[in-house]
């Protein structure tokens, strides 16, 4: 990306850090990681995407989340637990029978994102699993409590895990 597109857009996100990424990755012709990369550095750090089984089994004992899969043609969001996963026939394998299951391309997470940031007039706390073309394979929103608030149990889940893949010097 040219330095005046980068600034461009760093400027972008400063003034509307609660846009929609993809949207913004679409509008400028940049990948969703750009735009992520792009938020002011006080709201997003990056850790490797080798982390991957390690997040996702340590988001499974958050309790309900919200997971969010936002393509060109849908967005899907599944709210509830995210089961306990293992690495099996090159797949992270999702181990449970109902509710979400599946066989995730683990291999091509690059990096994982973690973004708290404002969002439609609220704060929001997520991890974005980044894939190897800078796309966003999928992402895992802090759940919120009766009031709407962030879940503070699961913000401080989001806080050490994020400290442990991503330290703060290597942001």
């Amino acid at each position: 990306m040219l330095s005046a597109q980068l600034a461009e857009l760093k400027a972008h996100m400063a003034d509307n850090p609660g846009a929609v990424i993809e949207d913004v990755a679409r509008e400028r012709k940049v990948t969703p990681r750009a735009v992520l990369e792009a938020l002011p550095d006080t709201m997003v750090r990056f850790g490797p995407g080798a982390e991957f089984a390690a997040a996702m089994n340590d988001v499974a004992q958050w309790g309900e989340v919200t997971l969010i899969v936002h393509t060109d043609d849908a967005i899907f969001e599944f709210t509830g637990g995210v089961p306990a996963g293992e690495v099996g026939r090159g797949y992270f394998n999702l181990m449970q029978p109902k509710g979400l299951h599946g066989h995730l391309r683990h291999e091509r997470c690059a990096a994982i994102a973690f973004i708290k940031r404002p969002f439609m007039g609220k704060s929001s706390a997520f991890i974005a699993f980044i894939n190897v073309d800078g796309g966003i394979m999928f992402k895992v929103f802090v759940g919120r409590d009766e009031t709407r608030a962030l879940r503070a149990d699961q913000l401080q889940r989001f806080h050490t895990l994020a400290e442990r893949i991503a330290p703060a010097c290597a942001a």
